[in-house]
Formats: structure tokens, sequence, C-alpha cells
């Protein structure tokens, strides 16, 4: 790659976050504020074009599960009772779902992270209706028309 013509504004910048400190002696805050970017990405691209520069394999890419108390099927294993109770008309609240988790990892969890687990799995909170699903909307719009304001 070097000596070839940049196509694109990153090849550009991954160039320049290797070659600026190697040509001109300058820190990795300077190079990264001449490139317009943050330090800790700035050292990424200079990382990333030296391995290319290389041909070392790429690592894997940032995100995913990197920090997970269980695997995919580990989740699946657990939640499988509560989920079987649910079918059968059971319903399903946080706090058991929480006191087994922190049961089998042996440590205390938030609550947020069992909410996660279960909006990984396609579960979600439910709250109730907003009215009675039997209500007469239109009697009671008549109603608040024509009853008297007694609070005089």
């Amino acid at each position: 790659m070097v000596g070839e013509k940049a196509g694109k504004v990153w090849e550009f910048k991954k160039a320049q976050a290797l070659l600026l400190p190697l040509e001109h002696g300058m820190s990795l805050a300077e190079t990264a504020r001449v490139i317009g970017m943050t330090a800790n990405s700035t050292c990424r691209l200079r990382c990333r074009f030296a391995r290319e520069l290389r041909g070392e394999e790429m690592p894997r890419r940032r995100g995913g599960r990197r920090h997970s108390n269980l695997s995919e099927e580990g989740e699946k294993a657990f939640l499988a009772p509560f989920f079987e109770q649910a079918k059968v008309g059971g319903i399903l609240t946080v706090a058991p779902i929480k006191t087994a988790l922190e049961t089998q990892l042996g440590r205390k969890v938030g609550l947020s992270s069992v909410y996660k687990l279960l909006a990984r799995h396609n579960w979600r909170k439910l709250a109730p209706d907003k009215q009675h699903p039997k209500a007469n909307v239109a009697a009671q719009d008549d109603f608040k028309k024509t009853a008297r304001n007694n609070c005089s």
C-alpha cells in the first residue's frame, strides 16, 4: 500500500497516523490533533496500518458479547423453565428470574442485567392497559359533558 494513492479518507488518515510521528517526530496527541481524531482512534489506525503493511491478519472487529454472564446457549437453557411457565399461563416477574440468575452465577447482578437478558430473547415488560377493555368511551364522554361540578 506504500507508494499507492489513497482512495479513501480512512486510508489517508491511516497513513498519516503512521508517517507523521516517523517523519516529523510528532507525539500521538499531536498526530491526533493534525488528522482531526482522538488519540485512541489515531492509535488504532496506526496499529491497523502497521499490521496491513506487515501482512498480518487483522484482529476481530470491536463489538459483540465480550462481557456476557452466560453464553447464548446458556441463556436459553437458563430461561427455558421460565418460558415454559409463561406458556401455561404463568406470570413472569423479574424478581424470581433475578434471584435464580444470582444463584446460578454465584454473585449479585443488577436488575438491568435481567431486563437486558429478557430483551435479548424477545421478551418485554408488559404494562396494564390504561383503560378497561370493556369500557364504553362514548358513555364516559357523555357523562363528562353532562355531569355537574359540585366542587363549588
